[in-house]
């Protein structure tokens, strides 16, 4: 099976990432993966940016240099690099955008003004996967769970940074909607006990060629158990990772 992570964030881009784009690349060619989507914060949540005084051109343009950097590297590191978005509702409402890149956010500025219940539609109306990220995430930050069931594709069921009530509840409310399940580690660099993420019989070309696996049932979640968790702090000495289980 080929393995993808498909909810992580790096350094400097996302405010509350830990790790750089070399960092996590070599970590997850380490553990086996096939390939990544880098899912930094967007430019509505937490990104590492001033956005009082950044025009909407800087901050699309610094939002997505995370992502061109791990182009660059990908063939040094024999990883696969893909894509994502993870647009943010007021606090803690989170939401993986897949489909759409750097030239279609500076065309489109228009999204700034608009409500999270258009605009998830409209990301879906221009060939967006939509993928609601830890439905029930509960912390202090939180004021209140908000769900859009008829503004987005799937749930994410697994998600290896939240509790199994939560990934629990996530599951059942994917079930009751008839909504596509969806698994990803959303990985900031912290300490984690596994790993989460989605996994296919083929390898993924493209984001398209994701979107539809996904779509089609071609792509399945998987958690998988590290033999240690790891954390940031082990990211400088690559040889001293588990590998994952077999």
């Amino acid at each position: 099976m080929f393995k993808y992570e498909t909810h992580l964030h790096t350094t400097p881009v996302s405010k509350c990432a830990r790790v750089t784009v070399r960092q996590i690349m070599e970590f997850y060619k380490k553990v086996g993966f096939d390939g990544i989507f880098i899912t930094n914060h967007f430019i509505d949540g937490n990104i590492c940016l001033d956005i009082r005084n950044a025009s909407y051109e800087e901050r699309i343009r610094f939002y997505f240099s995370d992502y061109e950097e791990a182009l660059k590297l990908q063939d040094e590191i024999g990883i696969k690099v893909f894509c994502g978005v993870e647009s943010t509702y007021i606090d803690g409402t989170d939401f993986l955008i897949y489909g759409l890149d750097k030239e279609w956010f500076l065309a489109h500025p228009e999204i700034e003004t608009m409500k999270m219940s258009q605009l998830l539609p409209y990301y879906m109306e221009h060939g967006a996967l939509v993928i609601h990220a830890h439905p029930f995430r509960e912390a202090g930050y939180i004021d209140h769970i908000r769900l859009f069931p008829r503004c987005v594709h799937g749930v994410e069921v697994v998600n290896a940074s939240r509790t199994d009530f939560e990934n629990d509840s996530a599951q059942k409310y994917a079930k009751q909607y008839n909504l596509l399940e969806f698994a990803g580690t959303d990985n900031h660099g912290f300490t984690y006990d596994y790993l989460g993420g989605m996994e296919s019989e083929t390898p993924v070309e493209s984001v398209a060629d994701f979107i539809n696996k996904v779509k089609s049932g071609q792509m399945k979640v998987f958690a998988q158990k590290l033999h240690e968790p790891y954390c940031n702090a082990e990211l400088h000495e690559l040889d001293e990772f588990k590998s994952l289980e077999s």
